[in-house]
């Protein structure tokens, strides 16, 4: 069609990594999609590092193989330095093996090459997304802003119809029956008519970065050859990154406290540029991968610069609308968790919109489970983010007083009673029992390798690494390693860290397991939907 039609039964609005997997998990379920994507595709987006849980999402509606014949940089593992003193993390995303046993080695690919992930050139990764939900059966409509949206009268903000304009300046209106917000950090539905966006004050960060040639290589000639490289600045304001890509670059850029970097621009009354290439003093290591590299020139952006502000929604969706991507919520980019949430977003989008058209349950239930779903996920990876940035600004303790208790409750119950000391403590949360989580799960982050690994594995009882082992806190490992032993105190911490948190990259496989209000995610080609738990066992 060259033109979008009067009428949907579904309509996406932006056709970024989540309206376009949202629009390709629903069209392959035979429904009436619709995809308004504001500009031509290709377009630049930062966010190039990808986690290993992307490929099971990418399996479930078939593009898995599209992004592997790319050619996008193979991405083995993930480097991460916090203190100049000791030894840089590398770490897997992926901590078990097919035993239920934690792996005494942390590499993406230790298991099977197919375990590895992608750094990746955006405008190539994206379009690839959005073309298959074309070839999936969705309409996709490029160069289309929507506007404004309708309501029906007498609701509390359901969608029925948007107005948009054309390529050719246009005004138009679609109607539909179901709509997924995926419209970016613009979130029409959050900010315009919902106003539900909460800003998390203690990550107000500034990012900028370039592209770099020539640059050096991790660990060349290693298992750990080329992998992306993250640094703590040593002035405790922030963090720097390295990631190498497949078109001969490496997409090098620093995250800083925004108070802090601006005072540093003002002090310095320099350009962008010159206050992008000062920070490297402070992250060293990086420095050395770039001492023989050239930035590549890009007229007035060859340094470009973006607010990283973090923020939530009280809610995801509502009736007959869901909220996915960054127009539900973004946190910092440290754990390179954006196309994750993004991918995990538009499938819990997808099903429970699928589930509410088969009448699997209610509409309300539906919404209510994409809400809670995405809130999990989010407040998984806050709390990690978070517990890293414990690390980085050392001097400094983040309060999180907009961490949402349900979403606490139910993203962390295996740490809780760990946490408190006691089940039958109060169910009203903490500051200090969100401090003492941030701590267990920096531990993500904490500074082994696969031959730290190895070694720790050989001299200590298996048990302690079996996914089914109960969590250990600091005390516990304490009591079976010998006090001097820190590798072993690093290793048992990480495993421990990653236990409450591996389970969210099984992908679309999770959604049938961690049931919420009594609903599970039926993830079958066909058959798409929510399904009672007790009916699924």
């Amino acid at each position: 069609m060259s033109t979008p039609p009067a009428k949907a039964r579904i309509l996406v609005i932006g056709g970024g990594p989540a309206g376009s997997y949202a629009a390709s998990a629903l069209a392959r379920e035979g429904f009436d999609v619709v995809v308004l994507e504001a500009v031509k595709f290709p377009r630049y987006h930062i966010g190039e590092s990808m986690l290993p849980s992307v490929r099971p999402f990418l399996r479930f509606i078939d593009c898995e193989k599209k992004i592997v014949d790319h050619g996008f940089e193979i991405k083995r593992g993930a480097a991460v330095k916090f203190n100049q003193w000791k030894r840089e993390a590398y770490s897997s995303a992926e901590p078990f093996d097919q035993l239920n046993v934690y792996r005494t080695d942390t590499d993406f690919i230790a298991l099977s090459p197919e375990n590895g992930s992608w750094n990746v050139v955006r405008s190539e990764f994206d379009e690839i997304l959005l073309r298959h939900a074309q070839e999936s059966g969705a309409k996709v409509f490029e160069g289309y802003k929507v506007n404004e949206l309708q309501f029906m009268p007498n609701t509390e903000h359901r969608p029925v119809s948007a107005t948009y304009t054309g390529p050719d300046g246009q005004h138009s209106k679609i109607e539909f029956e179901y709509l997924v917000d995926a419209s970016g950090r613009l979130g029409i539905m959050s900010t315009k008519y919902l106003k539900n966006r909460m800003m998390n004050n203690s990550l107000k960060n500034l990012a900028c970065w370039g592209y770099w040639k020539n640059a050096g290589v991790y660990m060349p000639g290693s298992s750990r050859h080329n992998a992306p490289y993250f640094e703590a600045l040593t002035d405790e304001s922030g963090w720097a990154w390295f990631i190498p890509l497949h078109n001969g670059t490496v997409s090098v850029g620093i995250v800083m406290d925004s108070q802090v970097s601006a005072a540093k621009k003002v002090a310095q009354k320099g350009t962008l540029r010159d206050h992008y290439l000062s920070q490297f003093d402070l992250a060293p290591a990086l420095k050395k991968l770039l001492e023989d590299a050239t930035l590549v020139e890009d007229g007035p952006n060859t340094v470009k610069s973006a607010t990283d502000f973090s923020y939530a929604a009280s809610d995801y969706a509502g009736d007959h609308f869901r909220l996915v991507g960054d127009a539900s919520a973004f946190i910092d980019p440290f754990f390179s968790s954006g196309v994750h949430l993004a991918l995990a977003g538009g499938l819990t989008a997808a099903t429970s919109i699928a589930g509410s058209i088969r009448g699997h349950c209610s509409e309300a239930e539906a919404a209510k489970w994409h809400d809670k779903k995405v809130g999990i996920s989010y407040t998984r990876f806050l709390l990690v983010v978070m517990g890293a940035y414990k690390q980085i600004r050392a001097q400094q303790v983040p309060v999180l007083s907009d961490v949402d208790e349900d979403n606490f409750d139910r993203a962390f119950s295996l740490i809780r009673p760990v946490i408190q000391g006691t089940a039958d403590a109060g169910r009203k949360i903490t500051e200090d029992e969100v401090q003492k989580t941030m701590d267990f799960v920096k531990n993500v982050f904490a500074p082994t390798d696969p031959e730290m690994h190895e070694a720790v594995g050989a001299r200590l009882d298996p048990s302690l690494f079996s996914a089914e082992a109960p969590l250990m806190t600091a005390e516990d490992i304490a009591k079976v390693v010998d006090k001097n032993d820190e590798d072993a105190k690093a290793v048992l911490s990480e495993v421990n860290a990653r236990k409450p948190i591996h389970a969210m990259y099984a992908g679309p496989a999770h959604l049938a397991l961690e049931g919420v209000d009594g609903l599970v995610g039926k993830m079958e080609l066909g058959s798409l939907g929510l399904a009672r738990a007790e009916i699924i066992a």
